[in-house]
């Protein structure tokens, strides 16, 4: 049996040429002649996105984020629209925005990972009760924490891919069993007085004025970015997101790029938890775990913008920093504190709901 994935053959592994609006058809050839498979994404006509409406759906997202910074600027004037917020705001998501750029890899192979938050947490407390209870250096602490987060990918993608489990079941059980972990490490209290070497190139030292973990951020989000839409590698995440079945009869190593997905996003995610650890000067065995709703909330969000129904580093940039400026407006007009609860569950839903409707639509134009 011999398979074809659009340009692209079994030999080399990749989904065709799959660009922004352009994805292609599956066709497999046995000894009854060859069949054409569903197409796996948006249909070809790269001239979709000549459409206004295209422009408008790429761009929402952007203009609303502008619109709100606007408002809350003319809102407050002598707070929100000053240079220390704005710096504030750039790098005070930095912890965020990279644990939702983790996200995207699973994500975007179909696969939930529930557990980033509790990697985080773990990979954070790992550097804290290593450099702090036992004098470990910062790198070997580092290391450690990456080697556990790591641990936890290979045992998610296991459960997954060997055992057949739902990812959501999985990762939820590893996230629980993971924070257990952290609570017995950290016997259940903060650890404080990390080396102030890993403060200062997170936190302390500025470039612009930027706190350097927004510059990490920023660099998280350029390689996400490059791997999801340079590379053969993003192209067969898609596929597979897509259609297992058909990439698959592609010749693509399913089970392997399932796997990997995993074990990259609790290995972004422990990098993470190291960016985190700096910014608190220690760590916490439960904050970690409000960046959960957050994180999904920023990559579903991002999923309607730039790339409409895609996952994409870029649209989850802009959606970070736009879920961000509306808490901290409202923050600032004297809103009680459960109202960024109410914002980020909202968006969240409100994100899922937009992201299928957008896929439907890019899907049904073939």
């Amino acid at each position: 049996m011999t398979t074809t994935a659009g340009n692209d053959t079994a030999s080399d592994g990749t989904a065709g040429n799959d660009t922004a609006g352009n994805d292609t058809t599956s066709s497999v050839t046995t000894s009854e002649g060859t069949r054409t498979v569903a197409p796996v994404g948006p249909a070809a006509p790269g001239r979709r996105w000549h459409r206004p409406s295209a422009y408008v759906e790429r761009y929402a997202l952007v203009a609303v984020w502008l619109v709100v910074v606007v408002a809350f600027g003319l809102a407050r004037p002598e707070t929100y629209a000053t240079t220390g917020n704005l710096q504030n705001i750039l790098g005070s998501q930095a912890v965020l925005l990279i644990l939702a750029l983790g996200l995207l890899i699973p994500l975007t192979t179909g696969g939930f990972d529930l557990s980033v938050t509790s990697t985080l947490s773990l990979s954070a407390m790992l550097v804290a009760v290593l450099n702090v209870q036992h004098g470990w250096s910062l790198p070997a602490c580092i290391a450690a924490a990456v080697a556990a987060s790591v641990v936890v990918g290979l045992v998610n993608g296991a459960c997954v891919v060997l055992l057949g489990i739902d990812s959501f079941i999985v990762t939820l059980g590893t996230s629980t069993f993971v924070l257990g972990l952290v609570q017995w490490l950290s016997d259940s209290t903060a650890v404080t007085g990390v080396d102030p070497a890993l403060t200062e190139w997170t936190v302390v030292n500025r470039l612009f004025g930027v706190s350097l973990s927004f510059y990490y951020g920023l660099l998280a989000a350029v390689a996400t970015w490059f791997l999801l839409t340079r590379m053969p590698l993003g192209r067969r995440l898609l596929f597979v997101g897509r259609g297992a079945s058909v990439a698959r009869l592609s010749g693509l190593a399913v089970d392997r790029i399932r796997w990997g997905s995993f074990v990259t996003s609790a290995v972004v995610a422990g990098l993470a938890g190291v960016v985190y650890a700096g910014s608190l000067g220690g760590a916490d065995p439960s904050s970690g775990s409000s960046f959960l709703l957050p994180a999904f909330a920023a990559a579903y969000l991002g999923a309607t913008a730039i790339t409409p129904g895609r996952f994409n580093a870029v649209g989850t940039f802009v959606a970070v920093y736009f879920l961000v400026s509306g808490v901290v407006g409202l923050q600032m007009l004297g809103v009680d504190n459960f109202v960024q609860q109410l914002f980020y569950g909202g968006a969240l839903v409100v994100a899922v709901a937009l992201s299928q409707l957008v896929r439907r639509r890019t899907s049904g134009a073939g």
